[in-house]
Parts: C-alpha cells; sequence; structure tokens
C-alpha cells in the first residue's frame, strides 16, 4: 500500500480506500442475476469485434423491453452474430436468440435451486467486500505502528487513529452487509 503525506491523513486514505471497495461490491452485485432481467447483468460481456475485445455496452445497446427479456441493439448490425456468440460462451448460461438486427436473451424463471445459489454469490461478494475492508485497515493500522516505531508519532496518537480505523471499518462492514441483503431480498422476491 503506497500511504504518503501526513500520518493524520490515514484516516482520509482509509475512508477512500474503503469508498471504492464498497463500490466494487455494487458493481459485483449489479450483475447477479435476479427473477427480473436487468441489462447491467451484461455489463461484464466483452466481445471481439474489429479485432479487439470491447464491452458490450461500448457497441450496443442493451434493453429491457419487457420484465424477462433483454433486447441488445448493436450499432453496427455486422456485429450481431459476435454479440451472440459472446453472450453464449460467457458464463451467464444464457441462449440468446440472434435476429437481423438485434439479439434477444429470454430471462428463464428462476427455480429455487438457483435462487439459492445467487443468494450464496450474494454473501460470497459480501464476504469478500469486507475482507478487502479489513485489509485496508491492516495495511493503514501497519502505517501508523511503523510511524510510532520511528519517533514520528506518540503512542497516544498511534492508538487514537487505530480506533478511528477501526470505527471505519466498522461503519463500511456494516455497509456492506446492507448492500449484499438487499441484493439478497431481490433475488428471493418472486
Amino acid at each position: 500500500m503506497n500511504i504518503s503525506g501526513n500520518v493524520m491523513n490515514i484516516v482520509d486514505i482509509a475512508e477512500k480506500k474503503m469508498d471504492v471497495v464498497i463500490e466494487h461490491l455494487q458493481i459485483e452485485l449489479k450483475n447477479i442475476r435476479t427473477g427480473r432481467a436487468n441489462p447491467s447483468i451484461l455489463d461484464g460481456v466483452t466481445v471481439e469485434v474489429y479485432g479487439t475485445q470491447m464491452r458490450l455496452r461500448d457497441i450496443a445497446t442493451v434493453a429491457s423491453p419487457e420484465s424477462r427479456q433483454i433486447l441488445i441493439t448493436p450499432f453496427d448490425v455486422s456485429n450481431t452474430s459476435a454479440i451472440g456468440k459472446a453472450i453464449e460462451t460467457s458464463d451467464m448460461g444464457f441462449r440468446p436468440i440472434v435476429d437481423a438486427n438485434a439479439v434477444r436473451i429470454n430471462i428463464p424463471q428462476m427455480d429455487e435451486s438457483i435462487r439459492k445459489e445467487m443468494v450464496k454469490q450474494c454473501k460470497k461478494k459480501g464476504e469478500d467486500c469486507k475482507i478487502g475492508i479489513r485489509n485496508v485497515r491492516r495495511e493503514c493500522n501497519d502505517y501508523v505502528k511503523k510511524q510510532k516505531v520511528d519517533g514520528e508519532i506518540p503512542e497516544d496518537v498511534m492508538k487514537s487513529l487505530e480506533k478511528r480505523v477501526q470505527d471505519l471499518t466498522d461503519k463500511f462492514c456494516r455497509t456492506a452487509d446492507e448492500f449484499a441483503e438487499k441484493k439478497e431480498k431481490e433475488v428471493l422476491s418472486i
């Protein structure tokens, strides 16, 4: 971890880094499937076009005209089959229907086993996020302890900074739990 600057800024640095971890969790949770068609579940799909890998959103419009269907309309219709192939080979398990000018994905009804698997993914993503938050805490505390050992700060300042970083850790872990639980409820709603 590259922490530079005033040791008092360590709390601000910790907060910014923990914010980034939470933002990553939100992106990850968007990609978890629910019972409704959500265009953002395709955000991670890349398509090989023009000799390079491009994000699906950069080469097509992705919309949800119905609650159980996603419609992908390429900006260049010659990319339609490449989009269909990319979605089919992704690990999402969708069977795209390639028309002349668009790709359609019918979202199947989720059965109980699929819902449970999606809830497990939500929990795992939440736990991974909390691990990331704790890693930020550890790195910040290590930095503060090094400052103490080097004689740059007294012990009471070190303890105060460690407590403030711990308070941030607790706050961000609660936020991660809230986001994961919200997504779990979304997955379980029929």
